[in-house]
């Protein structure tokens, strides 16, 4: 029967929402029912070789009629993975003549700054990288004309070599397209699918390195992805599911599946990015516009700074070495230390941790999949920071002695140390790794971390991150009502984004105004456009414009936010010498600023989600007793204390609860260190102030 409601996602008081993210390890669902209030989760495990499997099973698990769901939206790491671990579509490349080796000679850096060894491999091989004639000059205009005859020629090489995917990167397309556009129609007429990428139409960008590695990425996972979309349809299709679902891109934002392939690149980092947009939405309801995201998971942990509740966004993306995808995605920190990562003893005698990590298959060793290296999950579980009753996706339970055991095998007998110390020692320098990468950026990029409290989120996030603020300095953690799912609220609550660049590498004082005004304009109304053929309707539409500048004769670019109004020249230097200063506290008002880009993001804003129903407040306890657990004792600072375990789930709003003391729920679990002062909103957010050792 059908529904009375006007369209999937315009009014979540209606509609019936599931966001879905897969991580490393799990995959976590969130659904909530706008018309009851009613809030149902699920964390299965992740399917490495059939995502969509996972995804099902998620869905399956909430007991919730798949056909009854308005609208799906989903976090994806298909593009990832496929990127880190080059498990790529049969691309070839065709370009100007003389820079074929644009994507291999890069910017001449080296994988160890302070070595000579190292390897890269371009995206695509030398020898599906081909050459035609056409040259237009940086200035726009055109030096050789295309010789279509030779790229017609180029096209059946590649199809003949058995490339599923093409790449059309000429040197200035992004100042004349006309010769990019004019060979994709040529290559529509000869290539047997839709996977053909001009440079220009994904990133209209002066660098051609930059360019053309993320046009060449984008074409390598187009046919990826879109078997991943296609797969998950006919799975949600098969359980009456009929409405289209929508994909997070990692600038934040969301685009439908039907149109997700054609920009596939922007999907890299989508997991990521639907944390820290959960985290931003989160922290602003709780009056905490100023945090340092702490995603923790399986396989790695994920920092991003949030100011003014805007979580950052960079067209500057190095996902590895020689990998730029210079698409906007929020600005994302990642460590290899997670739940998962593997402790180990190396040649010298120091204990390291990951990047090597267990994964979902077979995981730590406490899951009982057949894990047989320690990991820092192992070292919370020896601890006593995590119950082994409460574990999840456990096969074959394994006694805690067993893994301290191995502990004392694995890294104490080099370190001298007993088993319980060496898992000490693990969990203390994996806190010490994890805080470089918030000091990244926070102290590395101008900020105070007093300024900013930390948003503890992630399966394990919790359990570190009253440590993390001490060594830090930060004042405050926030715990979300649901930490292990924040990434599929994410997903629930994200709005609807396109992102824009164009380049115009002009100095500001001989700047053509017409043409930046033109140009901002034509970014806002192909925003618009893209968002009005979505099928769910924004309630309103927010424009944001801003420039990557530079003084002239840097290479240094610096984004400045541009106000709503028209901006002239002598108003744009005078942005960007504030910019400048308040980056670098330097003031060089001698030298002329640059304008490199024009950036413009268009915001379908949706409708805002309630949490405070994130926890039922049916199931809280009147007193705090009343959700206690037990008592077990817990390793703080080399000794055992005798420490509190209550049930998150039954905490009342009004709770006041001094460390140490544990708070388990389903999803995750947080450790409360002594001397610390945890209370809980209205929202169900456990704000804990970082207090000093009792």
């Amino acid at each position: 029967m059908a529904k009375n409601i006007p369209a999937p996602g315009e009014t979540s008081k209606e509609a019936v929402v599931a966001g879905i993210d897969v991580g490393g390890t799990f995959t976590d669902l969130l659904l909530i029912d706008g018309r009851s209030g009613q809030v149902r989760l699920a964390k299965t495990p992740t399917t490495v070789e059939n995502q969509a499997h996972g995804v099902v099973a998620a869905l399956n698990q909430t007991g919730f009629d798949i056909s009854e769901i308005d609208l799906i939206v989903h976090g994806t790491t298909t593009t990832t993975n496929a990127v880190l671990e080059r498990r790529l579509a049969k691309t070839g490349l065709i370009t100007t003549r003389g820079f074929r080796d644009v994507l291999e000679l890069g910017r001449r850096t080296r994988p160890q700054a302070y070595g000579m060894t190292g390897t890269f491999t371009p995206i695509i091989p030398r020898n599906l990288r081909l050459e035609v004639t056409e040259r237009v000059e940086a200035s726009g205009r055109v030096r050789d004309p295309l010789n279509e005859e030779e790229l017609r020629g180029a096209i059946r090489q590649l199809l003949d070599a058995g490339c599923e995917a093409l790449v059309i990167h000429f040197l200035h397309s992004y100042a004349n397209p006309a010769h990019e556009r004019r060979a994709a129609e040529i290559a529509a007429e000869l290539w047997p699918n839709d996977y053909i990428t001009t440079g220009h139409a994904l990133l209209s960008e002066a660098r051609e390195y930059e360019r053309g590695v993320t046009a060449a990425v984008n074409a390598s996972v187009q046919p990826i992805l879109e078997r991943y979309v296609e797969r998950l349809r006919r799975e949600l299709s098969a359980r009456g599911y009929g409405r289209d679902f929508l994909i997070m891109n990692g600038n934040g934002g969301m685009i439908s599946a039907s149109f997700v392939s054609r920009e596939a690149a922007k999907t890299v980092m989508s997991g990521p990015a639907s944390g820290v947009i959960a985290a931003a939405y989160t922290a602003k309801r709780a009056g905490f516009p100023n945090i340092v995201t702490y995603d923790m998971g399986g396989t790695s942990t994920d920092v991003a700074l949030i100011r003014n509740a805007q979580p950052a966004v960079s067209n500057e993306i190095e996902i590895e070495y020689a990998m730029p995808i210079h698409v906007p995605m929020v600005a994302v920190h990642t460590v290899g230390a997670g739940g998962g990562s593997i402790a180990r003893v190396d040649a010298s005698g120091l204990i390291q941790i990951g990047p090597e990590s267990a994964g979902a298959t077979p995981g730590p060793i406490c899951y009982g999949r057949g894990g047989k290296e320690p990991t820092i999950t192992d070292a919370n579980l020896v601890l006593g920071r995590l119950s082994a009753r409460k574990l999840l996706a456990v096969d074959s339970p394994v006694g805690v002695e067993d893994v301290t055991t191995i502990f004392a095998e694995r890294i104490g007998k080099a370190a001298n140390l007993d088993g319980v110390s060496a898992a000490g020692a693990v969990l203390r320098l994996a806190n010490v790794k994890m805080a470089g990468a918030v000091r990244m950026v926070s102290v590395a990029r101008g900020h105070d971390p007093r300024d900013f409290a930390l948003f503890a989120f992630g399966g394990a996030g919790p359990l570190h991150a009253s440590a993390l603020a001490r060594e830090l300095g930060l004042p405050k953690v926030i715990v979300p009502a649901r930490p292990g799912i924040t990434n599929a609220l994410g997903c629930v609550v994200a709005d609807l984004r396109q992102d824009f660049v164009n380049t115009v590498n002009q100095p500001v004082a001989i700047l053509d105004e017409a043409r930046m005004r033109a140009i901002l304009a034509a970014q806002r109304a192909e925003g618009e456009a893209l968002i009005a053929k979505e099928a769910v309707k924004p309630k309103r539409i927010e424009v944001t414009h801003s420039a990557d500048m530079q003084f002239v004769g840097q290479t240094h670019i610096l984004n400045v936010p541009l106000p709503s109004g028209e901006v002239d020249r002598a108003a744009l230097q005078a942005l960007f010498e504030r910019a400048y200063f308040a980056r670098f506290k330097v003031e060089l008002p001698e030298i002329r600023a640059n304008l490199v880009s024009l950036n413009t993001s268009v915001t379908g804003m949706r409708p805002q989600v309630d949490l405070s129903r994130l926890i039922d407040p049916a199931g809280r306890a009147a007193t705090l007793d009343g959700a206690l657990v037990e008592r077990r004792p817990v390793w703080f600072d080399g000794e055992w204390q005798d420490t509190p375990v209550y049930d998150r789930q039954k905490l009342p709003l009004d709770v006041a609860i001094t460390g140490p003391a544990i708070l388990e729920q389903l999803d995750a679990t947080t450790v409360l260190e002594p001397g610390d002062h945890a209370t809980c909103d209205s929202d169900g957010n456990i704000i804990i102030e970082i207090g000093g050792r009792s």
